[in-house]
This record gives C-alpha cells, sequence and structure tokens, in this order.
C-alpha cells in the first residue's frame, strides 16, 4: 500500500525570489538478460551525470541560483552512489538532487537503506518486513536518491523504491516482477514552508483494487492544506519511459489539476515536473513507435501560460486539459527553467508563472549554452 511520510527538512530558499530547476534529458542504455534489466553502459551513464555535477558546481552564470537537480530514472550506476554524494557535497546549501539509480537487487537496496537509516527508518522496517514474509533478497528493485544539502550544510539521503509492477516498464496490467516500494518521502522544507515529493515514472499513473497512488497524494496535500495552511507545490516525476505522452498520464493529468469531483486546495498551486530520458535512450525492447524526451512541466489553469511554440519547447494547453504546459523536445539536454514561489501565484500578477532561463546542448568540453538568438529561431509566437 502507498504510504506517505513526513520528512522535515532545513531548507531556506531565498525570500521572494522564484525558484530554478535544472532537468536532465540525457540518453540512458539499457540491457536486459534473463528478465532482469541492467545499465548496458554504466560508464558512459557516469560521465554524462559527473559533467552536469561539475557544471553545477562551477555555477557559471546564474547556474548559481540551482535548487533542484533532476535526473530520469534508472540512469546512475550503483558503484558510484558515494562517489554521487562526494560531488553533491560541494553544491552550495539548500539545494536538492533527484536521480535514479540503476536497476538493483533488494539486498543492496536494503544495504543503501541501512548505511543510511537515520533517514530511511520507514523505508528500512518496509523491506526487513518483507523478506521476512518472504520476499528474496534477487528481487528487482528500481529506485531514486533524493540527496538534499541543507541550510546548515548537512547532506540528507533518501531513498524511495518504485511500487509499480515491472515488466518493461509498459503496461499498468502486467505480471508483479519487482520489489514494490510503500513508503514514500513528502519533504517538508523550513523555514521556507515548501512542500515537495518525488514518483517515478508510471508511480504516477498506477493504482490498484485498493486504491490510487495520486488520490493518495492529493488526500495528504489537503490533509496539510486544512491542518496548516500549506500546500504541496512541486511534484516531480523522473522517468526513462518510451510513451512520455501516453494517454493515462493525461488521464491523471486532467483529474489532477480538474476538481470534477471534488475541490482539492492543497494541489491547486503545485507543479508537475516530468523529467524524461532523452531520444537517445537504447532500449532492448524498442518499437516503431518509440518516443523518449518531450520532459515537461505542467501547472493548473488558474495560472496562465501564454502559448508559444519554438524549436526546443512549446507551451500548451496539453490537448484541451484545463492546465499549461511546458513541453521541451525529444533530444539530449539541460533544461534550466524556474518554478513559481507560493507568493507569486496571485491571479492579479502579471508576472509569468514558468520561464525558461537556459537550455544547454551537448558539446566536445561538456554542455554548451544555446545562446537566444538560437532559442527563438524560426519562433511562431
Amino acid at each position: 500500500m502507498f504510504q506517505i511520510v513526513e520528512k522535515e527538512l532545513l531548507v531556506k530558499f531565498p525570500l521572494m525570489r522564484h525558484l530554478h530547476v535544472l532537468t536532465c534529458q540525457i540518453p540512458n542504455n539499457l540491457g536486459r538478460r534473463k528478465l532482469v534489466y541492467h545499465l548496458a553502459d554504466p560508464e558512459g551513464n557516469w560521465k554524462t551525470i559527473c559533467s552536469i555535477l561539475d557544471l553545477v558546481i562551477t555555477g557559471p552564470s546564474n547556474l548559481k541560483k540551482i535548487n533542484f537537480l533532476i535526473f530520469p530514472e534508472s540512469i546512475l550506476p550503483f558503484p558510484r552512489i558515494h562517489e554521487t554524494l562526494e560531488k553533491l557535497d560541494k553544491f552550495r546549501p539548500n539545494t536538492v538532487c533527484i536521480v535514479g539509480i540503476g536497476p538493483i537487487m533488494l539486498g543492496d537496496y536494503k544495504g543503501l537503506l541501512e548505511q543510511f537509516e537515520s533517514d530511511n527508518g520507514e523505508a528500512l522496517a518496509s523491506v526487513i518486513e518483507d523478506l521476512d514474509s518472504g520476499a528474496i533478497d534477487s528481487l528487482p528493485v528500481n529506485c531514486c536518491m533524493i540527496a538534499v544539502k541543507e541550510d546548515d550544510g548537512r547532506q540528507r539521503v533518501f531513498f524511495e523504491a518504485k511500487s509499480h509492477p515491472f515488466v518493461g516498464e509498459e503496461t499498468l496490467d502486467s505480471d508483479h516482477y519487482l520489489y514494490r516500494g510503500k513508503i514514500f518521502p513528502f519533504f517538508r522544507c523550513q523555514p521556507s514552508c515548501y512542500n515537495f515529493m518525488a514518483l517515478i515514472c508510471l508511480d504516477y499513473a498506477y493504482r490498484d483494487i485498493y486504491q490510487s497512488n495520486i488520490n493518495v497524494i492529493i488526500e495528504k496535500a489537503n490533509q496539510l492544506f486544512f491542518d496548516t495552511r500549506q500546500k504541496l507545490n512541486l511534484l516531480a516525476v523522473i522517468a526513462c519511459n518510451p510513451k512520455p505522452e501516453h494517454h493515462a498520464f493525461g488521464d491523471v493529468a486532467r483529474g489532477f489539476y480538474g476538481e470534477y469531483l471534488a475541490r482539492s486546495p492543497g494541489i491547486d498551486d503545485t507543479a508537475t515536473l516530468f523529467c524524461n530520458s532523452s531520444e537517445d535512450t537504447i532500449f532492448p525492447e524498442s518499437g516503431p513507435n518509440t518516443q523518449y524526451g518531450h520532459s515537461s512541466v505542467l501547472i493548473h489553469k488558474n495560472h496562465k501560460l501564454r502559448p508559444i511554440q519554438m524549436p526546443e519547447y512549446s507551451i500548451d494547453d496539453y490537448d484541451g486539459r484545463p492546465l499549461g504546459r511546458l513541453r521541451f523536445g525529444a533530444t539530449t539536454r539541460l533544461h534550466y527553467f524556474s518554478l513559481p514561489f507560493f507568493h507569486e501565484l496571485d491571479p492579479r500578477s502579471t508576472r509569468t508563472p514558468l520561464k525558461v532561463h537556459a537550455v544547454f546542448r551537448p558539446d566536445q568540453d561538456g554542455w554548451y549554452r544555446i545562446n537566444r538568438d538560437e532559442l527563438t529561431h524560426n519562433s511562431l509566437d
């Protein structure tokens, strides 16, 4: 069962300033042996990840303002976790990094939770209970890491296992060939009063005969609103999805923002961020209709977004749904943009809720910042 646990963070985002996000739409290379998926090119993944981490550490131009760094799912090689944490410890305070870890086994996942037990006690207890109930330690696990550098410089590390059954990551009703995570952190940043969650791909759309993952999140956000007048500010969904715009995602988004059955004040101002791998991703079962990429940001229809069509990104209403969508292309890119802080969500304001600051493409020397003329070339706005 999908269970949300609150985690308090000492995070102090700058006052009266929108937040800055860098999403990494980078390629992945997955292989499969005897139904078990693995990273086919872990060193290639690590080289790409290092180039991005070094870019954030050096912080050229306004990259020094980054608050959230988000990678796709199943991208980070398991043996490189501690090296990643060493690099993340060089980040500026009040920075959050969400990254998917390459496929591992339940025994490895339990070991990670034991190493960082102070922040993952509930998840560790759940794994131990499952092992005692007959789960095998070689069961595949798809998980992500949320690493936070708090205001005082302390590093916090959280892990979250995917709850969706895994057979090629495609269908919603496949055999349950995956360890199913049950504990999902709800992060409450104080003193900033900013709240966020992370999900892995189809966990956003998954439901069974007992409950819906997204409905549990809505109920939690509503409870938070009625108790404290705070809301869920950001829902980050990391993916390595060959169908990023499958109707299942659109249907859930319509219900999430539509308020057709009951009003949900806890998620009225939630920004939903989808970070997918790029079109250069290699997957062993890729078909003719495979289309990776198209990372996006969704926001409620009350926060008006002006329609835009550019080579690198567009803004639309997601096929008539009650929301505004910032939609990126499919190529390998780093997207740097701002998210609205809660105090900016005033309907009387003329401020743009979402703003793209920069787009980076891969270059021989790392990452090249696409200049403004290239971004606006052939604009249809």
